[in-house]
């Protein structure tokens, strides 16, 4: 196991914190968390906890917003034919989804298409375009894809087709000639909030088309959709995310939409107790492996199912392809590991990039993940399809694995993404070349610091303050993602009692006590490790962990996410 460092934020302004803690009538440690994560005040403080969907920003401050929304009414007067082409990925057939039920139910006239990511790969394709031509298409509108389509704007155009563009990923040097190009964070886009998800953005359209047509409030039955598109593409839960996704899930819980009903059901989640982490590992894994390993157009006969019986037969198949993908990405992490064990020389090199032609490409980009989280080095997984190599790149915290892959652009075919994960297309010939530079730009840039992960504390507590009104409060800190995750402990001279126990597929169960406090349960996933490595039980133990809550019996309990153990030094 990697030994993890442990950081315990710094804090010194306790001023302000006795001030907000006095304010909000909370704990000192929770005020402190909140102005850790620049809640500070009051006012910020209570759109934090009671957000309202009059705080959303008005879309019409995006970057090209009016030119989409007419372009849009006037496909609708004219009964145009709309194609709306959506990535494969749970953001992209969420945001295709919302689209199409949308524009149906304000009578517009469209259909869906989503690319083959085995055949087509990401973003717009002239298969899709040649496609839309087939269907006499004049509107193309896609969905967390298109900002880096330059020449398939123009081969669109020349077909006579307008193009709309909502995506939420970075731009190259040259904008897309399209009709309009919804983007935040493109240049000169003035818009305030700049981490929509592809959907967010899709959203963002869906309101000003909306308001322009005066019906503001038909929106707010499609934040489910764009809840479980912004958990599940790990963009940064704060500002208007966080109310997006907030309500978004109120939504889920309260009156699901039958795909969403029956997927929840066959994951064998709780109805109404769905949150930000059973979308990450519940829904999104179920939708997103349909796209992995094969058509993703099962996942939008699933989302935009108008009956349960109809959800009820494409979550079958959801499950059965998850189950499936689970088997081929296990296999492809064993062999993956058995070669960085007989291939990588980690003293030379700080990055693993591995190449199997017959890797699946639906998996590669999982494994490359799962390769990170055991070596803690930056990771590149590489196939081959139809005679060029493709590849899922995944990087540790403090490297930006797209800008080390951009130096490497001239020995690539195409590359994109963002500074945790980005994609790359090789010509084999190619394929040693890019190896030797992309290790070369991690031997300069990253150093011994970097290589050993950061565990991020945000403050010591003894269980004493772990009070029901302590633990209530820090429940509506939810929903728990990037930039506002699940505040982490670390409490020391904890007393293990007997006896722990493995459970599962090896994972770590006990109970703890603190200087006569109540007691509490703790459970580390995959984590049995600890068991063998130290005597727990008969040594006072410091942990680190988050807090989260579980049900047993109708009953609802506190439980401990076990992060990391060491034998305390007291």
């Amino acid at each position: 196991m990697i030994q993890k460092h442990w950081k315990i934020f710094e804090f010194n302004d306790t001023f302000t914190r006795g001030i907000l803690s006095d304010e909000l009538n909370i704990s000192p440690i929770l005020a402190q968390i909140l102005i850790s994560r620049e809640i500070d005040n009051f006012k910020k403080a209570k759109l934090f906890f009671r957000p309202e969907l009059t705080d959303l920003h008005d879309p019409f401050e995006m970057d090209g917003m009016e030119a989409a929304v007419k372009r849009v009414i006037k496909a609708l007067t004219d009964n145009e034919k709309i194609l709306i082409y959506g990535d494969y990925d749970v953001d992209g057939t969420n945001a295709a989804s919302m689209l199409y039920l949308f524009l149906r139910e304000i009578g517009g006239n469209s259909t869906i298409y989503i690319p083959n990511r085995l055949k087509e790969g990401y973003g717009i394709s002239p298969a899709g375009i040649e496609y839309a031509v087939k269907l006499g298409t004049s509107l193309l509108i896609s969905v967390d894809c298109g900002i880096t389509a330059i020449d398939e704007t123009e081969y669109a155009k020349s077909l006579n087709i307008d193009l709309i563009i909502c995506d939420h990923h970075e731009p190259s040097s040259t904008i897309p000639n399209a009709v309009a190009v919804l983007d935040p964070i493109k240049p000169n886009c003035k818009y305030p909030y700049k981490f929509l998800s592809g959907c967010g953005v899709t959203f963002k359209l869906i309101e000003g088309i909306s308001q322009s047509i005066g019906m503001r409030d038909l929106p707010q039955k499609y934040l489910d959709f764009v809840a479980v598109s912004g958990a599940a593409d790990i963009v940064p839960l704060t500002g208007e995310n966080r109310i997006l996704v907030k309500f978004g899930l109120d939504r889920l819980n309260a009156d699901p939409r039958p795909g969403f009903k029956a997927i929840i059901e066959k994951a064998g989640m709780s109805l109404g107790n769905i949150n930000s982490t059973n979308v990450v590992f519940g829904i999104a894994p179920r939708i997103n492996a349909v796209g992995r390993l094969g058509d993703a157009q099962r996942a939008i006969d699933l989302l935009i199912a108008k009956d349960y019986q109809t959800a009820e037969v494409f979550a079958e198949v959801l499950e059965l392809e998850n189950r499936e993908r689970r088997k081929i990405d296990e296999e492809t992490f064993n062999q993956a590991a058995a070669m960085v064990e007989s291939e990588i020389d980690f003293i030379k090199d700080k990055a693993i990039i591995l190449h199997k032609e017959d890797w699946h490409a639906g998996v590669i980009g999982i494994v490359a993940s799962r390769l990170v989280e055991k070596y803690y080095r930056p990771s590149i997984m590489l196939t081959t399809l139809d005679g060029v190599i493709k590849g899922s790149a995944r990087s540790i915290a403090d490297f930006n694995i797209y800008n080390a892959i951009k130096k490497c652009g001239d020995s690539l075919l195409q590359f994109g993404g963002h500074k945790a994960a980005a994609g790359v297309s090789i010509d084999p010939n190619k394929l040693s070349e890019f190896k030797e530079k992309f290790l070369q730009v991690t031997r300069e840039e990253i150093t011994e610091e970097m290589l050993a992960p950061t565990l991020k504390i945000d403050s010591v507590v003894e269980f004493k303050d772990l009070t029901p009104k302590f633990l209530r409060i820090l429940e509506q800190f939810a929903p728990f993602g990037p930039q506002n995750m699940k505040p982490v402990f670390l409490s020391e001279n904890v007393e293990v009692l007997p006896s722990p126990r493995i459970v599962g597929n090896n994972h770590l169960l006990f109970r703890v006590k603190q200087n006569g406090s109540s007691v509490f349960d703790i459970i580390g996933f995959d984590m049995g490790h600890f068991s063998e490595e130290f005597d727990i039980t008969n040594n006072k133990i410091d942990i680190v962990y988050s807090i989260e809550s579980i049900s047993k019996n109708g009953s609802t309990f506190p439980q401990f996410r076990l992060k990391d153990l060491r034998l305390s030094k007291k």
